[in-house]
């Protein structure tokens, strides 16, 4: 996540919200080299699996390789889509090619009802359960309390908590790859990336009563072709009874500020919430939902705190995704 301080400045923030486009569309390529790693070890991969759904559309979807087995799944609790890549012990060469073309939209809903009908929380019991990271009592559901105090609906509690967020968590730019999401250690230091930002706006939601979850994707380039192997993100959506799923990025207001160096109090900051409230810009798609992952076939290793990156086993062994370079894989945008 090193390389995207900058493209943020050149993608998103040298224009105001309002004249963002409305969609983008490319081919994404996924390039991955294991040749490397150790010699003579049967070797595993599961890259993230892009699917079309109400906001994006992927087609045009071409696998390759020298591969012994592949196949795409789902992981049985999130139904997150997965490419899965096998290699004998005896393989001399590892590669995958995984490319598809994306159209992307931005999405705005704005003008929310505040009047709720009835609505059951048993249907939404998994997104509002704690997770390893992201507890849902004691010290958070204290805070999401006071958060919320004197708001009576899901939409009125929602953006408390939100502007919560955007006024209390700030973006540090050391935070390895999208940060862990220990929400119980970022209430004492309230610093992250956009995985830490989005645990603690869902952590408090869902101690309020609110279902939430996170969606993780990686970022579209604005240029013509750019290299999006470090540009992760993921951002957090909340169900609202009789709308739906909405979308806020109180990460990506938190970004802006300090790309920007903005102040809570400055016009473009007011210009960034209220975008990021019910909004999400086209430079983005969507890959992957939910945390504690056990992928599917199961990994040899602990479960996946998210699964937004590639993720690759030799002889059993996981490899650092956080080190594209000595994986290794890159991800490239072109636009079309």
């Amino acid at each position: 996540m090193k390389r995207l301080l900058l493209p943020l400045v050149t993608l998103s923030l040298c224009l105001a919200p309002a004249a963002w486009a409305q969609s983008r569309s490319g081919i994404v390529s996924v390039e991955v080299d294991l040749s490397r790693q150790e010699a003579g070890k049967e070797t595993k991969l599961w890259v993230p699996y892009a699917v079309s759904d109400r906001y994006q559309n992927v087609t045009d979807v071409k696998v390759s390789g020298d591969f012994s087995a592949s196949a795409v799944y789902t992981d049985k609790v999130n139904g997150t889509p997965m490419l899965f890549a096998q290699w004998d012990k005896d393989a001399k060469s590892r590669k995958l090619t995984y490319t598809f073309k994306v159209e992307r939209e931005e999405i705005q809903m704005k003008n929310l009802s505040g009047k709720e009908p009835a609505w059951n929380p048993a249907d939404y019991a998994e997104y509002l359960a704690p997770t390893s990271m992201g507890p849902v009592d004691g010290e958070v559901k204290k805070l999401a309390q006071s958060i919320v105090k004197g708001k009576k609906t899901v939409l009125e509690k929602a953006k408390a908590i939100y502007d919560w967020t955007c006024e209390n968590m700030y973006r540090d730019p050391a935070t390895v790859g999208c940060g862990k999401g220990d929400v119980c250690e970022l209430l004492k230091k309230p610093g992250g990336k956009c995985t830490d930002i989005s645990s603690v706006y869902i952590a408090l939601a869902r101690a309020a009563g609110v279902p939430a979850r996170e969606v993780f994707g990686v970022r579209l380039g604005k240029k013509a072709e750019e290299d999006i192997t470090t540009w992760q993100h993921c951002w957090v959506e909340f169900f609202l009874p009789g709308t739906g799923w909405v979308p806020v990025d109180p990460a990506d207001v938190r970004k802006a500020m300090l790309v920007e160096k903005l102040e809570l109090g400055d016009a473009k900051t007011r210009a960034y919430r209220e975008y990021f409230w019910g909004g999400i810009d086209p430079y983005r798609f969507k890959i992957a939902s939910g945390r504690d992952v056990v992928l599917n076939p199961p990994q040899a290793g602990a479960q996946l705190n998210t699964f937004g990156y590639p993720y690759a086993e030799v002889g059993g062994q996981v490899l650092n995704w956080y080190d594209p370079k000595g994986f290794s894989y890159r991800i490239s945008y072109k636009e079309k």
